[in-house]
């Protein structure tokens, strides 16, 4: 059993700690590298280039390089590049338009190492120069252009500059890849403010001509409703009388009903007067004396003949 714990102890001392090492030594002596996804190693040694691996997986260096393997990474240099797509946003480029107008343009490009020798070795700052290159060549297709444009054509404008740009950042090693022009804006303060006044009054004009519209439906919908009206009101005023004087013709063909008519109508007009009425029985004199010496007349006293109360 202390044979078998003391065999696995240094079983995982030799995996975990004596074969990072050794393989750690092989790749210092050159013996093999391990390239990975989009990456590219570039091996100089006394300044010339000896072999460029940018294909995946594992490489044993004596048959890429030589004998040099064995000393490139001590008396030469192995660069590591990454190759894979990086972008990059370019804020408010400063163009003028047609007009006059100074405009700023966001533009925002994609690039990757197309030359890894070029990158290396043909300019000191690849992506500096690419992001120069850009601006100037923004500021050189988009100014003088009419605004209208400037404001609406935006993919003939990416065009243009990736036209202009990417013959000259290839020789760099350094390829542009996708462009596209992002925002478009003003940059005077002053002239923002003075579109911004002009949106807001446009607005309110056109506010106040829908409200003015609206009131001007309204009114010829209320007019037109109001003459209908009055049409059919004055056809009933103009008729009234007729159907009146038909009704009050079949009724006075009856005398009973005539006289029945007339009397409920005078008793209905005696009732909405708000007069005061004293109903006294038939062949009552002597009450409705009674009746008359109690009631004083204002401004005139108790009729003669009759005691005080």
């Amino acid at each position: 059993m202390n044979h078998f714990l003391f065999a696995a102890a240094v079983t995982f001392a030799g995996c975990s700690i004596g074969v990072p090492i050794l393989f750690g030594m092989a790749r210092m002596l050159g013996l093999y590298a391990i390239i990975q996804e989009r990456q590219c190693n570039v091996y100089v040694l006394f300044g010339k280039v000896l072999a460029t691996i940018d294909e995946p997986g594992l490489h044993i260096l004596p048959f890429t390089l030589g004998p040099a393997a064995f000393i490139v990474n001590w008396l030469g240099k192995c660069h590591v590049l990454d190759m894979r797509l990086d972008q990059e946003y370019l804020r408010s480029q400063a163009v003028n338009s047609e007009e006059g107008a100074p405009m700023g343009i966001g533009i925002w490009h994609e690039m990757f190492i197309s030359d890894p020798v070029a990158y290396l070795f043909k300019n000191s700052d690849p992506r500096g120069s690419l992001s120069a290159n850009v601006s100037n060549s923004t500021v050189r297709c988009l100014s003088n252009m009419p605004l209208a444009t400037m404001m609406v054509n935006r993919h003939a404008m990416s065009d243009n500059v990736r036209n202009e740009v990417s013959p000259k950042s290839h020789e760099w090693g350094y390829k542009l890849g996708s462009i596209y022009i992002r925002k478009v804006h003003f940059r005077d303060v002053g002239m923002i403010r003075q579109i911004e006044s002009k949106v807001v009054n446009r607005l309110r004009q056109v506010t106040s001509a829908i409200k003015q519209d609206g009131a001007n439906q309204v009114s010829i919908i209320t007019s037109t409703a109001e003459r209908q009206a009055a049409v059919e009101f004055a056809k009933a005023a103009a008729i009234r009388p007729q159907i009146v004087g038909e009704a009050l013709q079949r009724i006075s063909e009856d005398n009973d009903v005539a006289e029945a008519m007339f009397e409920i109508l005078e008793t209905q007009k005696v009732i909405g007067s708000g007069a005061r009425l004293t109903v006294l029985p038939r062949g009552g004199e002597l009450l409705a004396q009674l009746i008359a010496g109690q009631t004083e007349t204002p401004g005139l006293g108790r009729p003669p003949g009759l005691p005080a109360k």
